[in-house]
């Protein structure tokens, strides 16, 4: 545990902290644990890279701001100075909630998949996955429609990701941050960012359109905006490009 907060940790050299989200408050396992690894592996020859969790049980009132002091308070009391942090999706929510808050512990901040706020489109998924779980329903299959437009393709996936859902019965940790995302909203807030930041984004990214990414860099004092052509949100990330991209620019002199 990472200052109570469930890490995996791999490779050599300085910190590089990764927020992602996970439906559960621990580490990984199985095959989003092999997924995970084989994102950060790029980055181990550089960095010591701690992928770190949320703590479970989070009050049910929690908020971004709340969560952000949580990460914040795990940082300064296990690294000496300010950390580079690469974030992802709602990970990117709480990692720009936490530099704004405490920029004296952010040093580079790349982020993906990620906004300011939540477009429509994935407010509306993410309360119906709230909405789902809260009535004891398997909640996944609500998310299909940030993955894609085509009403044929959601139908096949909402199947696949209420498969997705079983043997978990209890979502109360994903509701309990997905709920304190829905009110997240930093666009007053992003000239309080003093760290380096890079947003890497797909153009056809439904959760969190490249209007919003754009005003998020627009926001952010020096702030660069790398946009992959034709990728959705999960696309970004996976994309061949983006481990280059992120290391390019957390190794820049």
């Amino acid at each position: 545990m990472l200052n109570g907060l469930p890490y995996l940790s791999a490779g050599e050299g300085p910190p590089l902290v990764v927020l992602l989200f996970t439906p559960q408050a621990v580490n990984p396992t199985g095959l989003a644990r092999w997924s995970t690894m084989r994102m950060i592996r790029p980055f181990t020859t550089n960095f010591t890279v701690y992928v770190v969790n949320r703590p479970p049980g989070l009050p049910p009132a929690t908020t971004m701001t709340d969560l952000a002091a949580v990460y914040a308070q795990a940082i300064r009391t296990t690294f000496e100075g300010p950390v580079n942090i690469l974030a992802i999706s709602t990970g990117g929510s709480i990692a720009l909630q936490l530099a704004a808050d405490h920029p004296d512990l952010v040093g580079r901040l790349v982020l993906s998949g990620t906004a300011c706020t939540l477009g429509p489109v994935g407010r509306r998924a993410q309360r119906a996955y709230i909405d789902r779980a809260r009535q004891g329903r398997r909640p996944s299959p609500a998310l299909a429609e940030i993955v894609t437009e085509s009403k044929t393709g959601q139908k096949l996936l909402k199947v696949l990701l209420w498969l997705s859902d079983t043997g978990q019965k209890d979502h109360t940790d994903a509701v309990i941050v997905l709920n304190a995302e829905d009110g997240f909203d930093l666009r007053g807030r992003l000239p309080d960012i003093g760290a380096a930041t890079l947003l890497i984004q797909g153009d056809k990214d439904l959760v969190y359109p490249l209007e919003l990414a754009r005003q998020t860099v627009d926001g952010i004092p020096g702030a660069q905006l790398v946009v992959y052509p034709g990728r959705s949100h999960s696309g970004t990330f996976t994309d061949k490009r983006f481990a280059a991209d992120a290391l390019a620019f957390l190794t820049e002199a």
